[in-house]
């Protein structure tokens, strides 16, 4: 009596290969989690530096100056390192770019200008420059300067969203399509402000 095994064979080979299939993909994984092995992306999308841990001004500074100004928005906070001077006026010229290439979302962040004890004689009027907002508030000044990432000049941009939470650094160096990049790309996927 002659038998043939090949169907069986194929069909316990099928059963096998489409096991390994899910299989295969759930061990890696569970080796990835569980493993010491640091294997994360090393490109990044974002132009700024991310504060981690972030850092509620609010429970931080109680009720200050500059967040009385937020009016539940997004705030991009420039604070100038010394007087505002020709890179301080560049900077504010970014800022107002970058706020008028967000087009519709535009009304979803307020621009701030965080300046020392006397403000700028150079300040253009807030009417005519978009709703710039110059704010003294030595507090905000100070927790500001500490939290700048290492290596990095405090002289630069914070982004605060609307529940005062300080989320990122901007050079000052930084192109307005840079900013709006990042800003964007926040305000897409926020539900706040």
């Amino acid at each position: 009596m002659n038998t043939d095994n090949s169907p069986r064979r194929s069909g316990r080979l099928q059963l096998v290969l489409v096991a390994l299939i899910f299989a295969v993909p759930l061990i890696a994984a569970s080796w990835l989690y569980f493993s010491d092995s640091d294997v994360r992306p090393i490109g990044r999308t974002n132009n700024g530096t991310l504060l981690d841990p972030i850092v509620n001004m609010a429970d931080e500074l109680g009720d200050t100056a500059l967040l009385a100004r937020a009016e539940n928005r997004w705030m991009l906070v420039y604070l100038p390192s010394g007087e505002c001077a020709a890179d301080c006026e560049d900077a504010l010229y970014k800022q107002r770019q970058m706020r008028l290439m967000l087009g519709n979302d535009m009304s979803r962040v307020v621009r701030v200008l965080l300046h020392g004890p006397e403000a700028p004689d150079t300040l253009p009027d807030e009417q005519d420059d978009g709703g710039l907002v110059a704010v003294y508030d030595s507090a905000a000044r100070q927790l500001l300067s500490n939290l700048h990432p290492q290596g990095r000049s405090a002289d630069g941009f914070f982004l605060v969203d609307p529940l005062g939470n300080l989320v990122m650094f901007f050079p000052a160096d930084i192109t307005p399509r840079e900013l709006v990049d990042d800003v964007e790309h926040l305000l897409k996927l926020s539900h706040i402000g």
